[in-house]
C-alpha cells in the first residue's frame, strides 16, 4: 500500500561538488561532519525532525511546523549545494503506480505549457531512468492538458527520484551555500573591524569550512566594540552555529597612542596593521590555531599596497589568507548586501584610517625596521594581556549586562520608543511609538524634540545598546536608553 508522509515536508540536500571529487576517506569525513553539524543545529529547533546520511546526499524530514526555519538554516549551511524540496510516497513498484501518482501530484504546474520530465533512479528495477522519464511524460502528455513536450527549453522541469520503491517528487529547488562543511578545515582568526571587509573576510572562511573566531582591537569605546559584536553574533548564528567560537576584544588605545609618541606619521597605518597582526599571533598560538584572515584587498588603501602588505606580514610566521584579495569594493558591498551585513557595515565607525596622515605607499623595509625598533612592545604585551575573551553565543548576555546604557523594561508617561529595526513595522506599545531604521538614526534623532524621554527598540537589544552609546557619545543625548520589554 502506498503511504505519503503528508504531516511532514522533505528536504533532499545536495552536497558541494568539490567534495565529490575528493577521496572516498576524505569524502566520508566531510559528509560525517556535514551530518553531526545538521543534527545539532536542527535539534535546536525541534526533536522531532530527522537527519539520514547517504553517500552522495542527506535527507531531512521536519514538521511542517518547522518548515520555513529548517529551509532557511539549510541555505545557510556550508557544505549544501543544493536543496531540494519533496513529496515522499514509499511502497511504488510498478511504473503504473509511478506515473498516476506523479499525474495527482504535478498535473496542475503544466497546464498550457511545455514540460519535461527528469528522473533519478538508484536500486534494482526492471526498467532504466529513461523508461521512466518516457513512461511518465507520455502519461501527462495523453492525460492532462499542455502545450507538448519540449526536451531543450521547458516550460516546467518536473524532477523525480525513484529510490528502491520509494518516490520522491521534488516540488522545489533552492540554491545552496555550497563551500565545506564547517569544522573540516581546522581553526582561524579573524581581525574584525566590523566593516563591510572584514565581515565578508569572515563569512567567506566560515563559507570555506574554517571555524572561524573573531578578534577585534577596540580604538573606538564601547559603541565599537558593540557594533562589532552585534556582526560577529549575526555571522556565526546565520552561518557557523554548529560549532561554538570566540571573540576576543583587546584594548588598543594605548597602543595607538604609543604609536603617535615613536612612529614617524608616514609609517604609522602600516605600523598599526602590524602591531594588530603581532597581537593577533600571540593570541593565535595560545588558541593553538596556525592561521589569520584580514580584509585586506590590493591597492584599496595606502597600506594594502603589494610593498607594505609585504611589510606588514614581515612582522608574524602565521600564515595570513586575504580572500579579499583581488576583490573590488562593490563586489564586496554586493556581497555585505546579500548576507546581510550591509547596513552593519554602513554604520560601523572605522578607526584604523585616523592615523593615516600622509601615508608612505611603498615602504622601505630599512626604514621600517628602524621604525619598528623604536616602539616600545610592552604596551602590546600590556595589551594583549588585558584582552577580554567570550564565547560568541554569549554576545546577548555580555553586551546586555555590561554596557552603561539603561534598559527600561516597563514604559511610563512621557516615554518614546523608537524603533530601530530595519524592517518594515512599528512596534505597538502603551504609549508613543516611532519608527526610525537604525541606518537613518543618526540624522533623524537631531530632529526630534530634546525635551522628551526616548527609548531605543530593537528584537536583540543588540542594535539598541550600540546606537543608544553612539548618541550619548556623539550627541550628548542624556535622554536616551533602551527598550527591552
Amino acid at each position: 500500500m502506498e503511504t505519503s508522509r503528508t504531516n511532514t515536508q522533505k528536504f533532499i540536500l545536495k552536497l558541494f561538488p568539490e567534495i565529490m571529487v575528493k577521496g572516498s576517506s576524505a569524502k566520508r569525513q566531510m559528509v560525517g561532519q556535514l551530518y553531526n553539524n545538521l543534527i545539532k543545529m536542527l535539534g535546536s529547533i525541534s526533536e522531532d525532525i530527522t537527519v539520514r546520511k547517504f553517500s552522495d546526499k542527506i535527507e531531512v524530514l521536519t514538521p511542517l511546523a518547522h518548515v520555513i526555519e529548517v529551509r532557511q538554516l539549510l541555505l545557510h549551511t556550508p557544505g549544501i549545494e543544493q536543496v531540494l524540496e519533496a513529496l515522499q510516497f514509499d511502497n511504488m513498484n510498478t511504473l503504473d503506480e509511478i506515473k498516476v501518482k506523479v499525474g495527482d501530484i504535478t498535473h496542475e504546474a503544466i497546464e498550457g505549457k511545455t514540460f519535461v520530465i527528469r528522473a533519478k533512479r538508484s536500486g534494482n528495477h526492471d526498467f532504466r531512468s529513461t523508461e521512466l522519464e518516457q513512461t511518465v511524460g507520455g502519461y501527462m502528455l495523453a492525460t492532462y492538458p499542455n502545450n507538448g513536450v519540449d526536451l531543450h527549453n521547458p516550460d516546467v522541469t518536473i524532477r523525480i527520484e525513484l529510490l528502491n520503491n520509494q518516490l520522491n517528487i521534488i516540488t522545489d529547488k533552492h540554491v545552496g551555500l555550497a563551500g565545506f562543511p564547517l569544522g573540516t578545515q581546522g581553526d582561524i582568526l579573524s581581525l574584525m573591524s566590523g566593516g563591510f571587509d572584514s565581515t565578508i573576510a569572515s563569512y567567506l572562511t566560515m563559507k570555506r569550512g574554517l571555524k572561524t573566531h573573531f578578534i577585534f582591537f577596540n580604538l573606538g569605546g564601547v559603541a565599537h566594540e558593540i557594533g562589532v559584536k552585534q556582526v560577529a553574533l549575526y555571522l556565526w548564528s546565520k552561518f557557523g552555529s554548529s560549532h561554538r567560537v570566540k571573540f576576543i576584544s583587546v584594548p588598543f588605545d594605548d597602543v595607538l597612542t604609543e604609536i603617535f609618541a615613536s612612529t614617524h606619521e608616514t609609517y604609522m597605518g602600516v605600523t598599526l596593521k602590524r602591531l594588530m597582526l603581532l597581537a593577533s599571533e600571540k593570541v593565535a598560538n595560545e588558541m593553538d590555531i596556525d592561521a589569520l584572515v584580514t580584509g585586506e584587498s590590493v591597492a584599496q588603501v595606502s597600506s594594502q599596497t603589494l610593498r607594505n602588505l609585504a611589510l606588514i606580514d614581515q612582522v608574524t610566521n602565521k600564515l595570513i589568507l586575504r580572500p579579499l584579495a583581488t576583490m573590488n569594493k562593490p563586489e564586496i558591498m554586493n556581497m555585505a548586501k546579500d548576507i546581510g551585513t550591509k547596513e552593519f557595515a554602513e554604520n560601523m565607525p572605522e578607526y584604523c584610517g585616523v592615523i593615516s596622515k600622509n601615508p608612505i605607499t611603498h615602504g622601505s623595509y630599512k626604514r621600517m625596521e628602524r621604525e619598528a625598533k623604536r616602539f616600545d612592545y610592552t604596551v602590546l604585551d600590556k595589551a594583549v594581556e588585558d584582552a577580554v575573551t567570550i564565547n560568541v553565543d554569549d554576545i546577548l548576555d555580555d553586551v546586555t549586562t555590561n554596557t552603561a546604557i539603561e534598559v527600561v523594561q516597563e514604559l511610563e508617561s512621557g516615554m518614546v520608543v523608537i524603533d530601530i529595526r530595519a524592517e518594515e513595522g512599528c512596534i505597538e506599545t502603551s504609549g508613543e511609538s516611532i519608527k526610525i531604521p537604525f541606518h537613518k538614526l543618526k540624522s533623524e534623532f537631531k530632529k526630534l524634540d530634546k525635551n522628551k524621554e526616548y527609548l531605543l527598540y530593537c528584537e536583540k537589544g543588540i542594535m539598541s545598546q550600540l546606537h543608544a552609546q553612539y548618541l550619548r557619545d556623539a550627541e550628548d543625548a542624556k535622554n536616551v536608553r533602551v527598550y527591552r520589554p
